[in-house]
Parts: C-alpha cells; structure tokens; sequence
C-alpha cells in the first residue's frame, strides 16, 4: 500500500487522488497539515528520493514566501532545512508517494506509473 501524503484543498493533490483512484492504486492518505511529516521520514525519503533537498520545499506557498526562503536556505546546511521543513507540513511541496523503495514528490502521471 502507497503512502500517499498531500494537501486536501490543494488542486494538484486532487488530481494525484483522481489518477491513483483511476488506476486502482490502494493507498493510505494522510493529510501533510494535520500530520507533518517528521525529521525521520524526511530524512529518509529524500535519500530514497534521490532528488535534491530543495525540491521538497513547497517554493510556491505562503509561508516559504513569507520566510524569504529563496534566499536563505542557500546558507543553511542540510541538516537545517530537513528540520524546517518538518517543523510545518505547508513548507513541504506536495503530494508525496511513499512506497517500497519509491519516494514521488509532486505529481506527474508519467512518473507516477512505477507505482503501478
């Protein structure tokens, strides 16, 4: 079963929802607000990821704009931002799939068909 970690008011998650629903993927969904992910799942999705820690930050939301982060996280280590981003579930981009040894972060079909 995919974790599948997203926003619910947010227009790309519903979409990620839709396409997983289409293509009868189970998931477990948990809502990134209410339950923030935490240093340790971070930690670990973004090794298993293999993405650049900058691409698990929301760089569209209210809050990473309100915090300028743009400019600061180029001087804050990485163990930093991991801790930013699990202080507040609206800093993280979204959604996110978890499964085994897939970590997805934002939604793109194409991509999101290893899941299948």
């Amino acid at each position: 079963m995919i974790k599948f970690i997203c926003y619910p008011k947010c227009s790309t998650c519903k979409k990620a929802r839709s396409w997983l629903d289409a293509n009868d993927i189970e998931y477990e969904i948990r809502d990134i607000k209410t339950d923030n992910p935490t240093l340790a799942e971070l930690t670990e999705w973004h090794a298993a990821s293999g993405l650049p820690l900058r691409r698990f930050f929301n760089t569209s939301g209210i809050l990473y704009r309100e915090m300028n982060l743009k400019e600061k996280l180029n001087d804050m280590s990485e163990e930093e931002q991991l801790a930013l981003l699990a202080s507040d579930g609206m800093l993280v981009k979204r959604p996110i799939a978890v499964a085994d040894g897939i970590v997805l972060v934002g939604f793109n079909a194409d991509k999101w068909s290893a899941l299948k």
